[in-house]
């Protein structure tokens, strides 16, 4: 980028205070969008299982399921709904489907939030430097599965090595797992007793299959940008079309969310647009399939992401390269 700048230069406070206003009513018509669309995937693919029909039914279906992460991820932030208690009873149930417990996420992404990109104290960085292998590997699912469904267990056990996951947050984190536990195992017995394929086919079976496409958002936020405490640079927006700008709740403009959490998703479109474009300033940004090629390219050969400094960028397209201007009067 041509310039860095903090964030008490990128909007003014009343204009902030305009944007982070919370409405029950917009997070209302987003989560009974998704759900509504859920219900004609969910009935398409139930009435067309066994045929070619069911293929397209069944990946926009899976494609849905994932992408209720977005609503949990904004719920963890109390944004989507002025009022407070519906934030808590949705956020909970979409961590019941999606297999990541409300409170556990809320409290690994808030140290996210606190030291992004900060190997130590990053709540999503407990893992090794990616190979091409452990990527692969992470995108396509298979490690993620297995890491989510594990730590569920893991904690249903008693057992909490996250180190930032205060000590008197562990009884927390333990009880809503056995809380989820006991909920699987209900369904599963429920399931067998009645003989019925519901729960797989309509729920985990997608689900699980189509996590890839999700990971397209989750790989592109940060990887490949630099370890420095700095929103502008350690953060990436996504460019794509309005189609995923609406199953993604609005979380590829995730510089803005990120300099911004407290600002509702519904509202950070216009986020996006005060700090950076009428500043004439821009965030890192790429396509999802202008990332994935960047990632394989800079993983060929054997290279692992120990093999690029921390401090720098190194997954980037053309548009990093591009000259900002300063601010001019016209954009003041």
């Amino acid at each position: 980028m041509d310039e860095v700048f903090g964030r008490k230069d990128m909007i003014s406070p009343s204009r902030l205070k305009e944007l982070s206003l919370k409405s029950d009513v917009s997070g209302f018509i987003q989560l009974g969008s998704h759900l509504g669309a859920l219900a004609v995937t969910g009935a398409a693919l139930w009435f067309s299982w066994g045929s070619w029909w069911m293929v397209p039914a069944f990946i926009a279906h899976g494609m849905l399921i994932n992408f209720l992460y977005a609503g949990q991820h904004e719920m963890s932030h109390s944004t989507v709904f002025k009022t407070k208690g519906l934030n808590e009873f949705f956020g909970r149930l979409f961590g019941f489907v999606l297999i990541y417990p409300r409170d556990f996420d809320q409290i690994q992404h808030f140290a996210h939030h606190r030291y992004t990109q900060d190997w130590e104290g990053d709540g999503e960085l407990g893992r090794e430097r990616y190979s091409m292998l452990s990527y692969l590997l992470w995108v396509l699912g298979p490690t993620y599965w297995y890491t989510r469904i594990r730590r569920v267990i893991r904690f249903s056990l008693g057992i909490v090595s996250e180190h930032y996951i205060p000590a008197d947050q562990h009884p927390r984190v333990i009880r809503e797992a056995r809380w989820h536990m006991a909920g699987y195992a209900l369904i599963a017995v429920l399931s067998v007793a009645t003989g019925s394929w519901i729960a797989v086919k309509l729920w985990l079976l997608p689900m699980l299959v189509m996590k890839p496409v999700h990971q397209l958002q989750n790989t592109i936020e940060h990887l490949g940008l630099p370890h420095i405490d700095q929103i502008t640079e350690n953060t990436r927006t996504t460019r794509t079309n309005a189609i995923m700008r609406w199953m993604c709740w609005n979380m590829q403009f995730h510089t803005a969310h990120h300099a911004f959490p407290g600002v509702p998703f519904h509202r950070l479109p216009d986020l996006h647009r005060t700090i950076f474009v009428e500043k004439g300033r821009k965030p890192h940004s790429m396509t999802y399939l202008g990332f994935q090629l960047a990632v394989i390219r800079a993983f060929w050969n054997g290279r692992t992401e120990a093999d690029y400094p921390d401090d720098k960028i190194w997954i980037m397209d053309d548009t990093d390269l591009e000259p900002v201007g300063p601010r001019t009067a016209k954009q003041a």
